[in-house]
């Protein structure tokens, strides 16, 4: 991810508001009212401050009032709360378009910032952590996971009295816990080594090879 990229994902309003509790939302919008007012970095909010105050303390009457009311009182407090939550988020546009992808700025504003997304790791060198005999002219293989691993490339090649032969490819696999090599031929040696496929370097190193005869 360039430096670039990295700071337009950071100057990202965090609004969650749908899942908030209603402390949570009044506690935002006093954030915002104190971040925004004489702000210089938001000189022409969508909504003023003033009118922002007004449903702010509309929203807090509404709590206070919802348990002598009870259902009526708790649609009142929903329907305030919607309210507020259309201005916040009027308002949480307004910031990202103008702080120009500075955190900083955003932050500024009172508004809570989403996290910076986190690059992907490269996956870590594969394991082959056994071999065993299947059926005749079949081995099993037994690799260690990788947890962000989409799948796993195998390869093999025979070794002999003149050394090892050059490397086949023997496909993609999605359980690391059993790869089944089919069609080898009884009595000889192969080498295997296996990488993961995925992470950001898109593969990870071939693991050391290991060799079992076929039988």
């Amino acid at each position: 991810m360039s430096v670039t990229e990295r700071t337009m994902a950071e100057a990202r309003v965090r609004l969650g508001f749908r899942n908030a509790s209603d402390q949570q939302i009044a506690a935002i919008a006093a954030g915002v009212l104190e971040g925004m007012t004489g702000n210089p970095a938001f000189p022409d909010p969508p909504v003023d401050m003033m009118t922002l105050q007004t449903v702010m303390n509309e929203f807090n009457d509404a709590i206070a009032a919802r348990a002598q009311r009870g259902r009526i009182g708790t649609a009142h407090k929903n329907k305030i709360r919607d309210k507020l939550m259309r201005r916040l988020r009027q308002v949480a546009h307004y910031v990202e378009m103008k702080c120009d992808n500075n955190r900083a700025v955003l932050l500024s504003s009172g508004f809570p910032a989403k996290n910076p997304s986190r690059a992907r790791t490269p996956c870590p060198k594969a394991v082959i952590l056994s071999i065993d005999n299947g059926h005749t002219t079949q081995l099993c293989l037994h690799v260690q996971a990788i947890p962000n691993a989409r799948c796993y490339e195998l390869q093999s090649a025979e070794v002999g009295s003149n050394g090892m032969g050059p490397w086949q490819d023997c496909g993609k696999f999605t359980n690391s816990r059993l790869m089944r090599v089919n069609g080898l031929t009884p009595g000889t040696t192969y080498a295997f080594q296996v990488r993961a496929v995925g992470g950001s370097t898109r593969y990870g190193d071939w693991s050391d090879p290991v060799s079992h005869m076929c039988i």
